[in-house]
């Protein structure tokens, strides 16, 4: 192979091994909003998550493009006769990323998955009393309550105790909140005052090293030269220009200003298949967009209220509308590739004049005032949230509602949503593990209520089905209890499901092996230029 000429002096130098012998590519992603930050146990989008991708590992990861778990900076593990405990084996030999206030002294061991998962699980842990925050993922999939503790049984072994089975533990340890960070870099940040940096200034194992960020603009990342698996980086940097307006993304995609972007408007589809220095890989979506009813909010704390606004949804006009050619009307509260989806479930019929009808028997009066917040950026589930709220804007106000639309930039609406100040939001999500708790428990549980449980609800007939469903590993046994649990939450009406999209991903021709994440995550480790 002949090498450029800088690569080739740092070659005979030996400052450069073979294993990285393509790095004269930089990628420019074109993303949709700023991240909050980059401590992935806080957040819960897409958005954050695709930006703290590049950085971490964890202990188990998903393939590329597929569901399939796969060994990472865990090597192997076991799992004991009664489903309680997990011990993994650790790789060696794998390097923690410096930066301008930080060299690591030793490699990757068992004290960083410790300090990575006790920070989330004890509420006086010296970092997180030193940096408060919340963990969303953690405590809406119970992992909080069921991980009894995590140990250190050599220094490249680590062995998790659970309270109870959790059918879906190993898929859960691959998701993004379970990044597993630098326990050094944590002590020095504490050292000095500033534990928060561990959110705006990371260290991770992953790919690429986080270089800067600057706040609707874009985030940096260079090739981690001592990467575990060198096969894996072919780009020198990678580049996130973040543009929230899709009609930028697509003329930056046009102008070879960015070589991969996301979430195209329905309407750009059929122009961009025709553009030869593109290309548009169509995946069928694992997500779902829906309207959420705060349910600690008068009136949307009574059921009749919330079946009248479920029935006054002209969903089929949304759909056609919102979605175009690239989306399905939604009827259950997950996909329907979902295993254990409930087939047999039906909406309401939409009938203005009934619900028009229930809102007055629950002494709604005419012209009460409700808010929708809309988001201010499309996502997979939702391409436009602005037309969507004016349309059931429309819809509502022929019962009698005024609806006031609401949006604030996504991180702060997502706090805002989590914290309940909404009456009725638009919101959504894509897959993240292929397990039915991925929704059922992390959307609806009431243990989801102040993360990812944007209706408030709380049913003690539902969370019983659905935390039981976790303890049984039979696959038939749990689908019965998941399928109980759909008919419960369809009865209450906690949301109204709208549609499910299809996920469309423009890229330049020149890109070569980019998966689609059937869990909406864009991922540039194995990725390259031609």
């Amino acid at each position: 192979m002949r090498y450029p000429p800088l690569i080739a002096t740092l070659l005979g130098l030996g400052l450069l091994t073979q294993a990285f012998p393509a790095l004269a590519k930089n990628l420019v992603f074109c993303s949709e909003g700023s991240p909050g930050g980059f401590d992935t146990a806080q957040y819960t989008s897409s958005t954050d998550n695709d930006a703290a991708e590049p950085i971490y590992n964890r202990l188990v990861e998903f393939e590329r493009g597929a569901t399939a778990v796969q060994p990472a900076l865990a090597k192997t593990w076991e799992v004991s006769p009664d489903g309680l405990t997990y011990t993994f084996h650790l790789r060696e030999g794998v390097k923690f990323h410096g930066n301008r206030t930080f060299t690591p002294s030793r490699d990757f061991n068992a004290d960083d998955v410790l300090f990575t998962f006790n920070r989330m699980l004890d509420r006086e842990h010296p970092f997180r009393k030193a940096y408060p925050t919340d963990f969303p993922y953690f405590v809406s999939m119970s992992l909080d309550k069921n991980i009894a503790r995590v140990e250190k049984a050599a220094a490249m072994t680590v062995v998790f105790h659970l309270n109870s089975v959790d059918a879906a533990f190993v898929q859960n340890l691959a998701m993004s909140f379970a990044s597993i960070l630098s326990a050094e870099y944590a002590a020095q940040l504490m050292q000095s005052g500033s534990p928060s940096d561990i959110n705006h200034q990371p260290i991770g194992t992953g790919p690429f090293v986080f270089q800067r960020y600057q706040k609707d603009s874009q985030i940096r990342y260079r090739a981690n030269k001592h990467y575990w698996a060198p096969e894996q980086v072919k780009l020198e940097q990678l580049i996130f220009s973040i543009n929230t307006d899709p009609s930028v993304r697509i003329q930056k995609l046009r102008r070879n200003e960015c070589q991969v972007t996301l979430n195209p408007r329905p309407a750009d589809l059929d122009a961009l298949k025709r553009d030869p220095a593109l290309q548009v890989i169509e995946k069928p979506g694992f997500n779902l967009g829906y309207i959420a009813y705060n349910v600690q909010h008068p009136p949307f704390d009574q059921l009749q209220v919330r079946q009248a606004l479920d029935m006054a949804v002209n969903k089929t006009a949304i759909v056609q509308a919102v979605y175009q050619h690239a989306g399905q009307l939604a009827v259950g509260s997950m996909p329907p590739t979902q295993w254990s989806y409930d087939h047999s479930i039906k909406d309401a019929d939409y009938n203005p004049d009934e619900a028009r009808a229930l809102l007055k028997a629950a002494g709604v009066k005419e012209g009460t005032e409700v808010t929708l917040w809309a988001m201010p950026v499309q996502r997979p589930y939702n391409p436009n949230a602005k037309l969507m709220a004016e349309m059931l804007q429309a819809d509502w106000s022929k019962v009698g509602l005024k609806v006031r639309i609401v949006s604030y930039e996504w991180g702060e609406y997502l706090k805002r949503t989590k914290n309940g100040e909404h009456d009725i939001s638009l919101i959504g999500w894509t897959g993240d593990n292929g397990d039915p708790d991925n929704w059922l428990g992390t959307l609806y549980s009431c243990d989801a209520i102040g993360s990812n449980n944007y209706s408030m609800w709380c049913d003690p007939q539902y969370d019983a089905l659905v935390k039981q469903a976790k303890t049984v590993t039979d696959r038939q046994q749990r689908t019965v209890l998941y399928q109980q649990a759909q008919q419960r939450l369809k009865q209450q009406v906690p949301i109204t499901p709208i549609a499910h999209s299809t996920v469309n991903q423009p890229l330049s021709a020149k890109v070569e092996d980019f998966k689609v994440s059937p869990f909406g995550r864009n991922i540039f480790s194995g990725v390259s230029l031609e």
